[in-house]
């Protein structure tokens, strides 16, 4: 008896070992806000929440989350990755506010020393 296993890759998880992936999308009104989303897990749904003023790029570690390890020690983590929606298009009042922020101090980008580049977190994940 033959049986072949094909191997489908998932709609929103993306497998990196033992860890899952996962591209989570909020619109800027949440990021400046704050909000939560109920995200797919191999177990089920979950619930997550996403802090006022995160940054586009933030990576939220969802511990014990991922895949079963083939040696049977734990299981690998689900690593949420925040991209915050920048609008296409905006009507005129909408436009109107954003014109009227560009100068103000709280939308000037200020990175702390916390916040780590694109490139920091590469090196993060294969270290």
């Amino acid at each position: 008896m033959l049986v072949a296993i094909e191997e489908l890759d998932h709609e929103t998880l993306q497998r990196e070992g033992d860890n899952l992936h996962y591209d989570m999308y909020v619109s800027l009104p949440d990021a400046v806000l704050g909000t939560s989303k109920e995200i797919d897990t191999v177990t089920g749904k979950v619930r997550i929440k996403v802090e006022a003023g995160v940054q586009s790029g933030k990576i939220l570690r969802l511990r014990g989350k991922g895949i079963p390890s083939i040696n049977g020690y734990g299981k690998g983590d689900l690593l949420v990755h925040v991209n915050v929606w920048t609008p296409k298009t905006l009507n005129k009042e909408q436009k109107e506010f954003f014109e009227s922020m560009r100068e103000d101090e709280h939308f000037s980008p200020k990175p702390e020393s916390t916040d780590k580049s694109f490139f920091e977190k590469v090196k993060d994940m294969f270290s």
